[in-house]
């Protein structure tokens, strides 16, 4: 499998979890627009076999080669992103892992059950990226209590490896050629945004200006019935040249930490 396979894949499993992303991709399309992805994120706890090295193995096989390091004190996590040695458009990678020690013995145990019950159905880690939530039956009661301590635990819990967001390189656009007028577009037809500290995060002079959907609510089983909790959602990313004319690819980590709230509950 190359990478353009992988992310066909991954995109057919975000999308159809994501049914805004879809939508956003045909309004886009009849503008006249071709859409170039910035950058896939994924989401994981820091526990040996499923922690970001084990979730980065895939990509790095595939020719991605480690780009830079964040930590989100406040939200106890920390992230690498990847980029492919050779292939310009292809998409950035963006891993984050929650540092489960740092919360209470119930996150703790339960990302500890969450490995477990994972390890046990997989042969090697570059299946990871694929495998879903491996421990069903899922508790609305867990859920609850993990939300108490972690957005990012309890949605990790729910929804395990997947895609969490994909990104719209805005730079590739030709009618949208700023982060302003796609916000403004979006409005219009129906889109809510993420306004946690202002609908766009980051600055032309920090060379990074991003902004993203709030994510979709979407029908989750539990033991104890059906929730419609949120789910995956849709980021949109405009990059800028430094002095010496190179295009920035990096991340701004009080950014991304707005960013991740796309899917706190409300």
């Amino acid at each position: 499998m190359d990478h353009n396979t992988l992310f066909e894949k991954l995109w057919t499993g975000y999308s159809e979890m994501n049914p805004g992303a879809y939508r956003i991709h045909d309004l886009l399309k009849r503008e006249g627009e071709s859409i170039v992805n910035d950058h896939i994120a994924f989401r994981t706890y820091n526990i040996p076999g499923i922690d970001l090295e084990s979730l980065s193995t895939i990509f790095r096989e595939l020719g991605y080669i480690e780009q830079g390091f964040y930590l989100f004190e406040k939200k106890k996590l920390r992230a690498k992103h990847y980029e492919h040695v050779s292939d310009r458009l292809a998409p950035k990678i963006f891993i984050s892992e929650l540092i489960v020690s740092e919360f209470s013995r119930f996150v703790e145990e339960t990302a500890k059950d969450v490995a477990n019950r994972t390890l046990a159905t997989i042969s090697d880690s570059k299946e990871l990226v694929f495998s879903l939530n491996q421990w069903q039956p899922i508790s609305y009661r867990i859920y609850s209590d993990l939300l108490k301590e972690s957005e990012y635990a309890a949605w990790m819990y729910v929804f395990g490896f997947r895609a969490n967001h994909f990104t719209i390189f805005i730079n590739h656009l030709k009618k949208f050629t700023s982060i302003e007028s796609l916000n403004s577009f979006l409005k219009k037809e129906g889109f809510k945004l993420n306004d946690s500290g202002g609908e766009i995060k980051g600055t032309r002079d920090e060379l990074l200006m991003q902004s993203s959907t709030v994510a979709d609510m979407v029908e989750v089983k539990f033991i104890e019935g059906t929730y419609m909790i949120p789910g995956c959602y849709y980021e949109f990313a405009q990059r800028f040249t430094d002095n010496h004319g190179r295009l920035y690819n990096g991340f701004i980590a009080s950014s991304a930490d707005r960013i991740f709230e796309s899917t706190n509950t409300r």
